[in-house]
């Protein structure tokens, strides 16, 4: 499972615990920038590929398709992901061809399908939320720590992939691979 998230400087801000009577104070500096942080989720085994970019743009995403021939050299690679434009770009998909990354698309307007939306959900609480890093950069790198830091257990569980109800479940137990 593949999706991308932006990460901006300014923090989202999310409800937080303050002493009864008194309001929370999240400080910020005024000042804004993002970037755009991509992953894919192994949903049998929890693995987890993280690149960040300075934009959500079909280069960026080619440079992604890239990173993931590099961690699975010589495997086949199937690769659930929205229909977001950068994806569905006729360089994009004709680099995934050549890559041999297979793309498959989840339906329109679910992202609750994917895993690594709910990855993402659960990084902008813990990492995100509330608080202004110094830098942008040092809250990329705050994200890909957390993010690949997660064990396999906490990756999947957060993903929601362990559920009981997840959509792919009896396809991940029974699918196997020709040898």
């Amino acid at each position: 499972m593949s999706d991308a998230t932006i990460l901006r400087w300014f923090p989202p801000l999310r409800s937080a615990w303050a002493p009864e009577g008194q309001q929370a104070q999240v400080l910020i500096t005024g000042e804004n920038a993002k970037r755009t942080l991509w992953g894919a989720l192994n949903p049998r085994t929890g693995h987890r590929i993280v690149t960040a970019s300075r934009g959500c743009t079909q280069e960026a995403f080619m440079d992604f398709l890239r990173a993931l021939r590099r961690a699975y050299p010589g495997r086949p690679i199937l690769l659930l992901l929205d229909r977001a434009s950068c994806h569905t770009a006729q360089k994009a998909q004709a680099l995934a061809k050549r890559l041999d990354i297979h793309l498959l698309w989840l339906p329109k307007q679910h992202p609750e399908l994917s895993c690594m939306d709910q990855l993402w959900r659960a990084l902008k609480q813990y990492v995100s939320s509330n608080r202004q890093y110094p830098g942008i950069e040092l809250h990329v790198d705050a994200a890909v720590l957390w993010l690949l830091s997660l064990t396999r257990t906490e990756a999947l569980r957060k993903a929601g992939a362990l559920a009981k109800g997840f959509w792919l479940r009896d396809l991940l137990e029974n699918f196997w691979l020709p040898t």
